[in-house]
């Protein structure tokens, strides 16, 4: 058992012993939130087979209030279960094929018929600074839990957030363990290049910290810095500048992450045990460093229900923007975030537009559809610079009203192209309710 473990024990024990005190139960909140989903995944340039996954989750999310006094005491509890409702592209032999399905683990070779994971927080309130220890999902520009599948991404370790200071929200912590979107089992972090689950590298110490701080109502500004043991250290700078004009209102996004190697990385004999970045470095001794600054801007105009946004990010250096990744999905906080593609290779100049709209002036409240088009150049490659584009289209709706209020529907698709990538065509059909039980 980790110390980590530990201490979530430790935090629940003493909230069970003041469970029956005022705050703790009164302001607790339960709900069972439902989601079908179904991915298809067709893989159009190579032999490789399609990826048809089809299930049902359920997520089962307690939050507990506070224990009266000084020194607060509470405790979250999760539950999650995915069942395979249909998986014909991931039904192959035993022994065919070692890869998770992009929905479900594999068993003995085929998709699993079911998964499951549970999860507890302690948690400890004094006045503005709240401590949690056991499971989370952090949502920074360093570190995103994924939530794009059956089930999200979670981790497991401890942060501390504190908003004592006015304007200003401080968050420090540490990552241990990461259980990905489509697995039960807890595992150390690894970055591309390195997160081969048999022969890969990991690491099990992810440190972080950040500040937050509002300037002014319109104008927010971020730093961070991360560091993942054995692999990079990371700086990000952020500004958000809302303007209202006359008519509409113009939104300014820009972004920069600095990343350099840490420990066995920086070293010639670390990265010869496997401790090592994707990129490209051509036949340079320092193949495998991490190397990369990224920078981006995006700009997006507003007016009534509509949004037009427009973007551009640059990656320099030798290494692919470095970040973890075991392999089986993640989610970035860039602009280039897209449902398939990400746009962080070394070397890589993308391009983003997109146009979005509210329904709602309309007199369809609740329903909301974007199309998303980014296009990605001079990706360093060995026989030149590469590129690539992907074409996204969302639409979603959330019924509003009577019987089935709340219920939410979404339609997810996407077309990705590239000369050094797999072509392939995505959809992915959402269905999700979310039942408050407390």
């Amino acid at each position: 058992m980790n110390h980590t473990t530990c201490l979530a024990l430790a935090v629940s024990l003493g909230v069970a012993q003041q469970a029956a005190a005022s705050g703790f139960i009164d302001d607790s909140k339960a709900n069972l939130d439902l989601r079908n989903f179904y991915y298809n995944q067709d893989t159009r340039n190579t032999k490789a087979a399609s990826d048809k996954e089809w299930g049902q989750a359920f997520m089962f999310n307690y939050q507990s209030g506070f224990t009266q006094g000084p020194v607060g005491l509470g405790l979250d509890l999760q539950a999650l279960y995915g069942l395979r409702l249909d998986a014909s592209g991931r039904a192959g032999k035993a022994g065919e094929d070692t890869t998770p399905g992009s929905v479900f683990p594999l068993s003995d070779g085929k998709a699993a018929n079911d998964f499951s994971k549970v999860g507890a927080t302690g948690k400890v309130r004094l006045s503005q600074t709240q401590l949690k220890v056991g499971t989370l999902l952090p949502k920074m520009p360093v570190l995103m839990s994924e939530d794009g599948r059956l089930l999200p991404q979670t981790f497991r370790g401890y942060q501390v957030d504190s908003k004592d200071l006015k304007d200003v929200n401080l968050v420090a912590g540490k990552i241990e363990q990461v259980l990905d979107r489509n697995s039960s089992n807890s595992q150390g972090m690894s970055i591309g290049g390195a997160n081969d689950p048999v022969k890969g590298a990991f690491s099990h110490q992810f440190y972080y910290g950040g500040v937050d701080y509002t300037v002014s109502k319109p104008l927010q500004v971020q730093y961070y810095y991360a560091s993942l043991e054995n692999f990079y250290q990371q700086h990000f700078v952020g500004l958000v500048h809302n303007w209202q004009l006359p008519v509409g209102q113009l939104k300014t996004d820009l972004r920069y992450f600095y990343s350099t190697a840490d420990g066995k990385n920086a070293r010639a004999s670390g990265r010869g045990e496997g401790y090592v970045s994707s990129g490209y470095y051509g036949a340079g001794v320092n193949s495998g460093k991490v190397d990369n600054r990224l920078w981006s801007a995006l700009f997006t105009y507003a007016l009534s229900g509509h949004a037009v946004s427009l973007g551009y990010q640059k990656t320099t250096g030798a290494s692919d923007f470095p970040h973890i990744n075991q392999g089986q999905g993640r989610s970035l906080y860039l602009i280039t975030n897209a449902q398939s593609l990400k746009f962080i290779n070394a070397g890589e100049q993308a391009t983003v537009g997109s146009y979005a709209y509210d329904f709602t002036g309309l007199g369809i409240p609740g329903l909301r559809s974007s199309v998303t088009y980014l296009h990605g150049s001079n990706i360093r490659a060995a026989r030149g610079d590469n590129r690539e584009w992907e074409r996204d289209v969302r639409v979603d709706y959330v019924i509003p009203t009577g019987t089935f209020k709340g219920l939410g529907l979404t339609w997810r698709s996407a077309v990705l192209r590239g000369n050094d990538t797999a072509d392939k065509d995505e959809t992915r059909l959402i269905v999700s309710y979310s039942i408050p039980l407390m």
